[in-house]
């Protein structure tokens, strides 16, 4: 393998945890689905720092890599919920939240073309927000500890977050096709 294939190689492996942690999840082994959890953001970290420290950034990669973490997120909130740990209208907000990007994504895309898709800052939070609610849930099992309405926090932050991204990626995306669209008749 080529060392420009390596971010890669480490996305996919991260996408090969998926199965280990809903086996675990399945069967309450709590602490094994934490280890999992935290070894693939720790591979998420350094598959995105290799690429960017020695310049092997791809197509693939930006494909790739957030699939990866969608993939992992979505099977732990569904596992989560499954299990009765969040409730299931929760992983709807965020399976809707997810659809809702990516169907705006290919439908402007359709209507305008290729344009670079970055995260914002709030898609950001919310996925931070999202991660942690998940940690903290599996910390909470494996360790054995509560704090009295943290969850219930955790839960309105994430659902809050999620709302708030999907708003903000329908807003720039009509802002963008309206700048688009003028920028087309002053031509």
């Amino acid at each position: 393998m080529k060392l420009n294939h390596l971010p890669n190689a480490i996305t996919i492996g991260r996408m090969a945890f998926v199965p280990l942690l809903i086996l675990m999840l399945k069967n309450g082994r709590f602490l094994d689905a934490l280890d999992i959890f935290l070894v693939a953001g720790v591979s998420d970290a350094l598959d995105g720092y290799i690429a960017k420290r020695f310049g092997l950034t791809s197509r693939l990669g930006a494909i790739l890599d957030p699939a990866a973490d969608k993939i992992l997120l979505v099977s732990a909130y569904v596992m989560l919920a499954w299990l009765g740990l969040i409730p299931f209208w929760l992983v709807l907000a965020v399976v809707f939240r997810d659809v809702l990007i990516v169907g705006g994504y290919l439908v402007y895309v359709s209507l305008s073309g290729p344009v670079a898709m970055r995260p914002s800052y709030v898609s950001k939070l919310n996925t931070f927000v999202q991660i942690l609610l998940v940690l903290f849930l599996l910390a909470e099992r494996a360790l054995d500890f509560r704090v009295a309405y943290a969850k219930e926090v955790l839960v309105f932050c994430v659902l809050a977050t999620t709302a708030a991204s999907g708003l903000h990626y329908l807003w720039t995306w009509g802002v963008m096709k309206d700048v688009e669209v003028t920028r087309g008749k002053r031509s």
